[in-house]
């Protein structure tokens, strides 16, 4: 189960999240964040696991310029190793 909380920071606005990232829930994340015309970050500090299909996700986040902050070490390997499918 994935929670999100939100901070803005001026024209930062922030998603912290916390549990798991996974396919069912990679929905209502993208809803509140294509909604925002600022920049955004993903605060993944309390994120315990990611799925294939949550990786994939914060991947296509990072390329269209949306930072990922606090990354688990591990979420950040597959970040790096795994290329997103065009």
């Amino acid at each position: 189960m994935l929670k999100t909380r939100m901070s803005i920071q001026g024209d930062l606005t922030i998603f912290l999240l916390s549990g798991r990232i996974d396919g069912e829930c990679i929905s209502q994340l993208e809803k509140p964040i294509s909604a925002e015309k600022g920049r955004v970050a993903l605060d993944l500090g309390e994120v315990t696991i990611a799925g294939l299909a949550g990786v994939r996700f914060l991947a296509r986040c990072e390329q269209t310029g949306i930072k990922i902050q606090n990354c688990p070490a591990m979420i950040s390997l597959f970040l790096f190793v795994w290329p997103v499918p065009g």
